[in-house]
């Protein structure tokens, strides 16, 4: 079988789709730590209509075959506002991207990765970054460090095997992505105690928390200074209405009030930090099925949500702040206050903050100053067309 042919097609239909979606599952169901997601999640993620993605990007599908049998999956995919972005912060015209990628052994990873790149040079794209599984907010780069353990809620994690299949196709790293994992039952240093006593004796500082009932509210205010903040970091595609509208929609379940925090300096929102509780917990319970009894465990959990790891998938300054010492002192003050919350009101015991760029000096500074560790790199990777 190994020697069969391989056949690359694209998917057209439903039932090439399931067939895309189930080939996740059946690679990975062995690997313990895999955390399946939901089915259900996939299929909106990979639906025009469903994800506002595809409002603004073109995206094709592919699977390879061996001997009848599905062997591997790959999306090749434009997005047209990445293309808009400066070329020197890591998007910009001509770059195109694929994701999703599983493969059976390394022929049928070549064969994938070459459809892909084929199908973007027939799009007028002239290089690729890759993966991004779709975009850069949602699950990007390759797991390069960290395969002993699950990840948290909205990190990826892949097969070992593809760092080296992917370089030696002629990738090279374009840019790494880590987190970092810190004991949330031990106090901050004194130095980051300091700074935070003295912005809470600023009058001029509020940390608030979020209010669920005005969640429309809180939602924009957040993506405007995460559009602000962020605009200038590599890689940055900004955030349609569609996109915020939608994000908020998925993550409400997951909100509670005491774990995403609002800065404001002089009564206006400068900053804000968001924490999620790691919902991969009861999905690796799970084994991503909500059926026959999966929804009731999933309900039950999402009530009063009890686990190991919380996870800062995003906080974001105002740029006209960033070089201030306000900016280190907001973020220490809104970390301390999600820590203690975390540990007291949820059982927690550790944290995970990130991703965060290798040379995001600003954010490693204070990653380090809190005495937290990289616990996994994802790479992005890039070649010429």
């Amino acid at each position: 079988m190994a020697n069969a042919e391989i056949t690359v097609t694209p998917v057209t239909d439903k039932a090439g789709l399931n067939a895309f979606i189930d080939l996740g599952y059946r690679l990975n169901r062995s690997d313990p730590n895999w955390v399946p997601p939901l089915r259900s999640e996939v299929v909106e993620m990979l639906t025009p209509g469903k994800n506002p993605f595809h409002d603004h990007a073109r995206m094709q599908l592919f699977l390879a075959h061996r001997g009848g049998e599905v062997v591997g999956r790959i999306s090749a995919h434009i997005d047209e506002l990445a293309l808009t972005q400066p070329a020197e912060q890591g998007m910009g015209p001509g770059t195109g991207n694929w994701g999703l990628f599983e493969a059976s052994d390394e022929a049928v990873g070549r064969a994938l990765i070459d459809a892909a790149e084929q199908w973007l040079r027939g799009q007028g794209m002239t290089r690729v970054l890759a993966p991004l599984s779709l975009s850069v907010w949602e699950e990007p780069g390759l797991l390069t460090k960290g395969h002993d353990h699950p990840p948290t809620v909205m990190m990826g994690h892949d097969n070992p095997a593809y760092q080296g299949w992917i370089e030696g196709d002629g990738y090279t790293p374009a840019k790494k992505l880590a987190t970092y994992a810190l004991d949330i039952t031990q106090e901050f240093p004194p130095l980051i105690k300091r700074i935070v006593q003295s912005g809470e004796r600023n009058e001029r500082i509020r940390i608030r928390q979020v209010e669920v009932k005005h969640f429309d509210r809180e939602a924009r205010i957040i993506c405007e200074i995460l559009n602000d903040a962020w605009s200038d970091n590599w890689g940055f595609v900004p955030f349609t209405e569609a996109e915020i509208a939608h994000t908020g929609k998925k993550l409400k379940p997951l909100v509670r009030e005491d774990l995403i925090m609002i800065a404001e300096y002089d009564g206006r929102p400068v900053a804000f930090m968001m924490t999620l509780p790691n919902l991969n917990e009861p999905l690796k319970a799970i084994g991503g099925k909500l059926f026959p009894f999966g929804w009731a465990r999933l309900l039950w959990w999402l009530r009063k949500p009890k686990g190991e790891t919380m996870r800062v998938p995003l906080m974001g300054v105002l740029k006209e702040y960033q070089s201030s010492r306000l900016a280190s002192q907001l973020a220490f003050m809104m970390i301390e206050y999600i820590r203690r919350n975390a540990n007291a009101h949820y059982g927690s015991t550790r944290g995970e903050i990130g991703w965060i760029l290798d040379d995001n000096q600003g954010m490693v500074a204070i990653a380090d100053a809190i005495e937290s560790t990289i616990n996994k790199e994802y790479t992005i990777y890039e070649k010429g067309l």
